[in-house]
């Protein structure tokens, strides 16, 4: 069946002055008025018809079996057939730390990390990064790449979408993290601006249980950090991953790094892209956490 993600607040301009329940709050039976964006995909661009079956999840945890029952040029109904508690998030937080690349990359780095369960990816800019948003844009291509992460949640299971959370420069977020870890703003694209209130997501705003950045490969320097099998051990990890851009981070962004506790981590013998990074790091932190 079809997954859609069900979003409670909306950066549609459409849906504007409609409020969207969490579906928590509604029992088994209940019908529910869809949302723009899931009544465009499903009914106008799929073309279901009523009595059609599909997925719906919130992000709030869990996904809701629903059965078309309306269906009218603008806006559509579901009647809730049945729920299951099915989450499928690792045990593991991940909060990468990614310097934004140019077009498909980034698209792809967000949408590869998704799939392997990333928790929030924080946008990052730096001193050899292709990519400096202008503040008109920041709005836009946040709201993009939201989407992105959301549309790989529906394709893989996912019931807790990734955070994307406003760029920074890379300056900025480490030395945010050196000041004060438990006290990080994060700010979304409306979309999920109301889902990270959620209680799941405030581990995000502890400080990390090991921070480490993807460095390349130097001889003499350890392949990773010794703490790391110890910390994947633990019921609950909260890891924060550094990425740079292609041309790497600079000198005095690797020696802010160190000095906001960030261990270097060689991941072979290769040099990796950026968008490869984060696929390979979380692979890797979860194939070492079985």
């Amino acid at each position: 069946m079809r997954r859609f993600f069900y979003a409670t607040s909306s950066d549609d301009s459409n849906d504007t002055g409609t409020t969207y329940p969490k579906l928590s709050t509604l029992p088994i039976g209940a019908n529910v008025e869809l949302t723009e964006s899931i009544v465009h995909h499903w009914c106008r661009v799929l073309r279901a018809n009523i009595g059609d079956q599909g997925i719906l999840f919130d992000g709030f945890g869990g996904e809701y079996q629903v059965q078309l029952q309306t269906i009218s040029k603008k806006h559509a109904t579901v009647v809730l057939l049945a729920y299951s508690a099915n989450d499928r998030s690792t045990p593991i937080f991940t909060n990468i730390g990614l310097v934004m690349s140019r077009g498909e990359r980034m698209d792809y780095a967000i949408q590869k990390s998704t799939e392997l369960g990333v928790t929030a990816i924080q946008l990052l800019s730096s001193h050899h990064g292709e990519v400096n948003l202008k503040p008109a844009q920041v709005e836009k291509k946040l709201a993009h790449w939201q989407q992105v992460a959301i549309a790989a949640c529906e394709q893989c299971g996912l019931n807790r979408p990734p955070l994307i959370i406003w760029p920074l420069s890379i300056n900025e977020w480490l030395s945010n993290l050196s000041a004060n870890p438990s006290n990080i703003e994060m700010t979304v694209s409306p979309i999920v601006c109301k889902l990270s209130q959620d209680s799941y997501y405030q581990a995000l705003q502890q400080p990390a249980d090991l921070r480490m950045q993807l460095s390349v490969p130097a001889a003499g320097q350890p392949a990773m950090p010794e703490s790391l099998p110890k910390v994947l051990k633990q019921k609950t990890a909260y890891i924060q991953l550094l990425i740079g851009p292609e041309g790497g981070l600079s000198s005095d962004e690797c020696q802010q790094a160190a000095k906001a506790g960030f261990e270097p981590w060689q991941i072979g013998t290769r040099v990796l892209r950026t968008e490869t990074a984060p696929v390979v790091a979380l692979a890797t932190i979860h194939a070492l956490s079985q």
